[in-house]
């Protein structure tokens, strides 16, 4: 007896227990095969803080499809898991947990003590993520998990860093940085986020040296005219050439500075003469180089004022520019204020506003490393989807500054150099000395600094595999095959490790870059706790299963583009989910039916003319399906792939060819044999097709569709049935029949068969609609006769199909090669379906003139069909477009002419 579905999917009760399965049996792991090409994804490690987003969603969805697909195509597959210490974000919030919960700074614990706190955190709350992508169905092999801070990858960094360092490629400088006062550290451009802001634009003067002249300034941080270093004014500015060459007092602090020209001044801006503060603003730095003017820092690193800003020594930024502004209008040194929208930079992690400020840091000269990043998208090494991310990507690395690589924190990678007390000179190592490597005294002490997070996660592809190490995974496995990550940090991460893959290696590391967009709420509004509108990946999964999210959020994006989600798309397709499982149950319990011994002549796959038309176009689509889908794949379409068996399956297999198979199992033997044969071969073949997007209802319906045909003479593959779906073989394209092959009409195979079932289908649907309009009841069935001209034996052939679906009475239903005008029934529904013609007599039902207006309505619309496809015909378009296209428009025109005189006709 065959094996019962139970009548719901329970996928609570399914998706951990499935996992832990695939986990133990080592469907994870790759099969190394020296003769094959591994696919390999080294995965964009999240952040130890352990809370999953959309973002994490995503990029699971996405990276596990494509390693569900390589896996099932045969590939040696390998999805590399792991988690990134996250300098900045880990530190933050270790101090706001120990702020919060034992009234303590860490500054207090002291950096010994801090670190190993940090530690704690890392066990505690590192794990819940590694937890959380198995429960989106993360098919990573778990026994590589790496971290950015474990040994291995910490001797890769030191590696790194001394390689570079040797090759002079990196240096000790002071420069301006961005320098973020709540967390007391440097932070990358790509680090800041502008806002903005309302805000105020001051207005002053600038009093000129010995004289009760003054030049009018504009400023939008008063607090910084402390550290002025001159007053810049446009060289082609006649307003102001008169001051060229002059000295101008700074106000309180009456220090005075010169008076500068220089083409970088708007003049636009302000009163056009703007203040040079070289120690506070990158374009007032680079003013300052040019003029050789001195850089005076006024600011604290927790941005309170220093000594350099006299009577203000020690007050927080904004209340000196309060206080500071109070005193010039005291001075009678104001001139007005006005309201001014700022671009306000933010730290990306600490919120708080940052401040330019000179500091000594760690840089890596990374003009050479771009140019080599820059020639592998170029020459065609790496392939960047979608491409329009080249030209962006490209931009930033052609104009890209040196990179700040050292950050004033505790958690991290420790810059691996130490200072000798004695001599002066710096000692950098791989492993720690113990004497200064240039006098041997033992007076060292080690850099403070830690590096920059991104310096470690830009080692990524190969520093897990074994690197620096020549390890049999960094043979086998490198270079990874694509990296897949959202399109915003394809500068933070992705550029990063071209340039150090390239660096270390001598190879690219991947050869795609696959962007996602991002993830926005129904409305396309960015999710935010303020808005209101975030959603929780783990409530959606509880809620809704994980299929469907990884389905809405696989389905619903395309390459590069930023995707709405809402909940009511996720629980269409959790319908979806019980669609698959309500027509895999249908198809399970039915295959008692299928006859145990096959006879002789059709034991080969029940093709030709053993199948009806319904089966033949069923699998004939699905071969398109396959073909289309395969296609999509390769060209990283995965959303239209997905789409497109979503509609196949449901649509045609499930609402068409399963009502149709329904007669067909009626009628037992060989005819049921065929018809569970194709069920089989179509089921089986959707659960392949549709695993990377939904793992956990193809695989729970594969393993009970798999028990279910192992009985003897039961439906099976090619290649038999395998333990599991997850390593089954991935559909592969087939050649479509070709039309020659004769089928039980006479019509032929392939486009002729879906050709045939299609307009059977319109033909059905047109007589459903009817129905609906006209408020026939459900049950009740309708006489109807249909003229098929040249498809009579087409449609003789489907008369019971017809019927039985269109809910006609057999005895009431014609099927007729041509009928006079004078035989065609009146008072009747018309419908015309290409050349077919459909009437329904449906005396006392039919609204007469509603009917005519319909008509009217149709001939209306072909008349504009018709006219724009003549206009067409008659112009350029036939010498312009292929000849196989222009065939195509002729024959809709013929169509739609053929069409508006049959409904012409009845309209008479």
């Amino acid at each position: 007896m065959a094996e019962s579905l139970p009548k719901t999917y329970d996928f609570a009760s399914t998706e951990q227990r499935l996992y832990a399965w695939w986990e133990s049996t080592g469907y994870f792991k790759p099969k190394v095969d020296k003769n094959k090409k591994p696919f390999v994804i080294s995965i964009p490690p999240p952040n130890v803080t352990g809370e999953l987003h959309l973002g994490h969603a995503m990029f699971v969805a996405v990276e596990d499809l494509m390693i569900r697909y390589h896996r099932m195509k045969g590939d040696p597959t390998l999805w590399v898991p792991g988690s990134d210490h996250a300098g900045i974000a880990t530190q933050l919030q270790v101090e706001k947990m120990l702020l919060r919960e034992e009234e303590v700074t860490r500054e207090e614990l002291g950096r010994e003590a801090f670190v190993k706190r940090v530690w704690q955190w890392k066990v505690k709350y590192g794990g819940i993520i590694y937890n959380q992508l198995r429960r989106l169905g993360a098919s990573c092999d778990w026994d590589r998990e790496r971290f950015t801070l474990d040994d291995g990858l910490s001797r890769a960094v030191r590696r790194a860093f001394v390689t570079l360092y040797n090759k002079g490629a990196i240096y000790r400088g002071t420069y301006l940085v961005n320098w973020s006062p709540g967390l007391k550290t440097a932070v990358s451009d790509l680090e800041v986020e502008y806002s903005e802001e309302a805000g105020t634009l001051f207005f002053f003067k600038y009093p000129v040296k010995g004289s009760d002249d003054y030049l009018p300034v504009a400023t939008t941080r008063p607090e910084t005219i402390l550290g002025d270093t001159a007053v810049a004014v446009h060289p082609d500015d006649e307003r102001y050439q008169a001051f060229l060459g002059k000295t101008v007092i700074v106000p309180i602090l009456n220090r005075e500075i010169p008076v500068v020209a220089d083409e970088a001044v708007d003049r636009e801006f302000g009163t056009g003469a703007v203040k040079v503060t070289p120690g506070h603003d990158a374009t007032d730095y680079a003013i300052g180089q040019r003029h050789g003017l001195p850089v005076i820092n006024i600011m604290n690193k927790d941005a309170t004022l220093n000594e350099n800003a006299g009577p203000y020594k020690g007050q927080d930024r904004f209340a000196c520019r309060e206080n500071l502004w109070k005193d010039m209008q005291a001075a009678g040194l104001t001139l007005k204020t006005q309201p001014h929208t700022l671009n306000v930079p933010r730290s990306q992690r600490g919120g708080e506003i940052v401040e330019p400020l000179i500091s000594t840091q760690w840089f890596v000269k990374i003009k050479p490393l771009a140019e080599a990043a820059i020639a592998a998208v170029k020459d065609g090494n790496i392939q960047i989807v979608p491409e329009r991310f080249e030209k962006v990507y490209f931009n930033w690395l052609e104009n890209i500054k040196d990179w700040c690589i050292s950050r004033q924190l505790w958690w991290g990678h420790r810059i691996p150099v130490w200072y000798c007390a004695d001599c002066g000179q710096q000692t950098c190592a791989e492993v720690d000395p113990t004497t200064c490597a240039h006098c041997g005294s033992s007076k060292i002490e080690q850099d403070p600094d830690v590096l920059d997070t991104w310096f470690s996660s830009g080692l990524w592809p190969f520093s897990t595999l074994g690197w620096p190490e020549e390890t049999e995974d960094l043979k086998y496995f490198y270079p990874t095959s694509t990296l897949e990550t959202g399109y915003d940090i394809l500068f933070f991460w992705v550029a990063r490790m071209i340039m150090m893959g390239i660096e270390f290696t001598g190879q690219a590391p991947f050869d795609t870059v696959y962007l996602h967009g991002l993830v926005r709420d129904g409305d396309g509004r960015k999710m935010s706790k303020t808005l209101g509108n975030v959603i929780d990946p783990v409530e959606v999964m509880d809620q809704f299963g994980t299929d469907a999210l990884r389905f809405t959020l696989l389905t619903g994006s395309t390459p590069g583009n930023d995707m709405n989600l809402s909940l009511q798309k996720v629980e269409a397709n959790r319908n979806f989910a019980n669609k698959l499982w309500n027509a895999a149950r249908f198809i399970i319990t039915n295959l008692d039916k299928h006859p145990p011994n096959p006879s002789p002549a059709n034991k080969e796959s029940g093709v030709g003319a053993d199948l009806t038309l319904a089966d033949q176009w069923i699998r004939a689509r699905l071969a398109q399906t396959i073909a289309d889908v395969n296609r999509l794949f390769e060209n990283f379409q995965y959303g239209e792939a997905g789409r497109q068996v979503y509609e196949f399956f449901w649509s045609e297999f499930a609402d068409w060819h399963i009502e149709v198979a329904k007669l067909q199992l009626a009628e037992g033997g060989e005819r049921a044999k065929h018809t569970l044969d194709t069920l089989v071969m179509v089921l089986d073949q959707c659960m392949r097709l549709l695993h990377p997007f939904t793992p956990y209802v193809t695989e729970e319906i594969w393993q009970h569709l798999r028990k279910a045909c192992l009985t003897p003479g039961r439906p099976s593959p090619e290649e038999g049935w395998p333990e599991a779906l997850i390593i089954a073989k991935w559909p592969a394209p087939t050649p479509t029949p070709p039309p020659s092959e004769p089928s039980p009409m006479g019509e032929g195979r392939g486009e002729g068969v879906i050709d045939d079932f299609v307009h059977i289908m319109e033909v059905i649907r047109a007589i459903r609609n009817a129905r609906a309009e006209n408020k026939v009841e459900m049950g009740k069935k309708i006489a109807a006769t249909i003229v098929a001209g040249d498809r009579e034996k087409l449609f003789a052939s489907q008369h019971e199909v017809i019927a039985r679906l269109a809910r006609l009475e057999p005895a009431q239903f014609r099927i007729l090669a041509d009928l006079p005008p004078s035989e065609k029934p009146k008072q009747a529904a018309a419908i015309v379906i290409g050349r077919t013609e459909v009437y329904l007599p449906l005396a006392g039902m039919v609204d007469m003139d509603a009917e005519k207006k319909r008509l009217i309505k149709e001939i209306a619309d072909l008349d504009k069909q018709i006219a724009k496809l003549e206009g067409l015909l008659a112009s350029d378009f036939v010498n312009k477009a292929p000849a196989a296209v222009v065939e195509k428009e002729r024959a809709r025109l013929a169509s739609a002419k053929e069409t508006r005189a049959k409904l012409a006709e009845q309209l008479g």
